[in-house]
């Protein structure tokens, strides 16, 4: 990492992200250009990226795109599934132009196109499947940025970027890096404080594993809560001191049947066995109406 500054070097949680996603590891096939930015090759055929170079072409990137001026003068092409919402994300961070899906042939050199365009970067995924933005890129001199596998074609490729671009984690990982470089040489995030937004929203997912999940949350808000007693209910596991605390209380006289004289007693007739007549006593109402 000599040719990196030191303030632009990795940090070790950098390199263990790269080593999660598998970003260093490329395929058993070679292309004679790619062989400089390889560590070594595994015992199964599958070459090893040597992180060191793939890190320095990353930061090389960073700078290159925060040498134009107006950031929708880049734009981001990518015919793969797997890194059009990586794409999407870095234009919406970065303030660069994304292009999602299939390409149309003349975007860079037929102005008559409804969509024609004249960036001053480009920026792909794949050379090989995105060759056809990049060989228009040379027709109008658009340097390219490109993220390339160990058996990628470099050709027309002004910055190669060594990583595995074919997972799904390792694309949107690398898209993840390269804005938070970006953000970081523009002086938008400071270097030293973690950036808020987390690498996962760069990530692609599939819409049957957002399917499962909708199911999953669907069937675990339909299920019905556990029964829970009503705390307000007397229960059987009323404590001793509980019932003492009660038994104690100080409650009206007028409470306790025990207290009543035997007079009073007689006095109380049912209310079913009383006569009711239009000529009802009142001696013991109040007739005063309250004002």
């Amino acid at each position: 990492m000599s040719q990196v500054p030191a303030v632009l070097s990795p940090k070790a949680e950098d390199i263990q992200y790269l080593l999660a996603c598998n970003s260093h590891q490329g395929k058993a096939n070679i292309d004679p250009q790619m062989r400089r930015y390889i560590y070594k090759r595994r015992k199964d055929g599958v070459h090893i990226f040597n992180l060191a170079k793939t890190w320095e072409k990353l930061v090389l990137a960073a700078r290159v795109i925060v040498a134009i001026e107006n950031p929708a003068d880049v734009c981001l092409i990518s015919s793969n599934l797997k890194g059009q919402r990586a794409c999407l994300k870095f234009a919406q961070y970065t303030g660069a132009h994304a292009i999602s899906g299939r390409f149309t042939p003349g975007t860079f050199t037929n102005q008559i196109q409804e969509k024609f365009i004249e960036p001053r970067l480009l920026i792909v995924c794949d050379p090989r499947t995105d060759h056809q933005p990049v060989t228009e890129a040379t027709y109008v001199n658009v340097p390219t940025i490109a993220f390339c596998n160990s058996d990628a074609p470099t050709n027309n490729i002004d910055v190669v970027i060594p990583c595995n671009n074919e997972s799904a984690l390792s694309i949107g990982l690398m898209y993840w890096l390269l804005a938070r470089e970006v953000l970081r040489l523009r002086g938008t995030i400071a270097r030293n404080v973690p950036w808020d937004i987390i690498v996962d929203a760069f990530f692609y997912k599939s819409p049957e594993e957002l399917e499962k999940k909708a199911q999953e949350e669907a069937a675990h808000s339909q299920e019905e809560p556990a029964f829970r007693p009503d705390s307000t209910a007397p229960t059987e596991g009323w404590s001793t001191e509980v019932a003492t605390s009660w038994g104690d209380a100080d409650f009206p006289a007028t409470a306790h049947t025990s207290e009543w004289t035997e007079t009073e007693t007689a006095d109380r007739v049912p209310l079913a066995d009383q006569p009711w007549t239009e000529e009802a006593p009142l001696s013991s109402w109040d007739t005063t109406v309250p004002s």
